[in-house]
């Protein structure tokens, strides 16, 4: 019976996965205060994000099964395809509409898909512990998904996001530039977390974090930066009217 997913199963997963994703979610969306997204655009960045990992799930899958691989291939392939289908994501559902029209805009919708994609995988796995009727393991879990895993997502997107935004006012091959660099930096950043924790054993978990909310830290400072940015030419005018408000 233990393994009859129920409708109580279901909506107690999700609720698991969704509810921390909304809180950082509305974190993150306050950088945003001054113009903000369309919630519409909001929700369905978040949802591509969701679908991504659904996708993910069978591709990750499929290499696991099909691929005699060393423990460090297999967590680089894993982290390669989540970040490139969180990208493909966003990119087919925000970064062509005409609403990506501010440098910190990538970083927004970038956190976005990242957190739906942590609040499905969050989801799954909470089915275990709760068919099995393991009401503490479930909350340990979650807590520990919620500072860990979610925080992954954010950070490794936010790299991307930050490159995106780097790169607004860029041609068209220094914003392909900048954009490679933001994945290769994301993609290495998932791989070094998710091997440090396996090659640890859990032993220098608290070491792991605290650098994953460095990176965290700095993904806000440079963002900051970031929405201050302006064409060529016009810093100075960007500068004055700081200065007067």
């Amino acid at each position: 019976m233990a393994d009859i997913i129920t409708p109580t199963t279901i909506f107690l997963a999700l609720l698991g996965g969704i509810l921390p994703a909304i809180f950082w979610l509305w974190f993150w969306l306050k950088e945003d205060d001054l113009h903000p997204e369309p919630r519409e655009l909001v929700l369905l960045s978040f949802i591509g994000g969701m679908v991504a990992t659904l996708v993910a799930f069978f591709v990750e899958k499929y290499i696991a099964e099909h691929r005699e691989l060393s423990n460090f291939s297999l967590i680089f392939l894993w982290a390669t395809t989540e970040e490139v289908f969180k990208f493909i994501a966003i990119y087919i559902v925000a970064l062509r509409t005409k609403y990506f029209d501010e440098p910190i805009d990538g970083v927004l919708y970038l956190v976005t898909a990242a957190l739906g994609f942590a609040a499905m995988e969050n989801t799954m796995f909470l089915f275990g512990p709760l068919q099995e009727g393991n009401i503490l393991a479930t909350i340990l879990l979650g807590d520990f998904r919620f500072i860990g895993a979610s925080l992954l997502h954010v950070a490794a997107s936010g790299v991307i996001g930050v490159a995106l935004g780097l790169s607004f006012y860029h041609s068209r091959v220094g914003k392909m530039m900048w954009m490679s660099i933001g994945l290769i930096g994301a993609i290495a950043l998932h791989t070094t977390f998710n091997f440090s924790i396996i090659e640890t054993e859990g032993t220098a978990i608290y070491q792991i974090f605290a650098v994953l909310w460095i990176f965290i830290i700095g993904i806000l400072f440079v963002s900051e930066r970031i929405k201050r940015m302006a064409p060529v030419g016009k810093e100075n005018i960007v500068d004055t009217t700081l200065a007067q408000n």
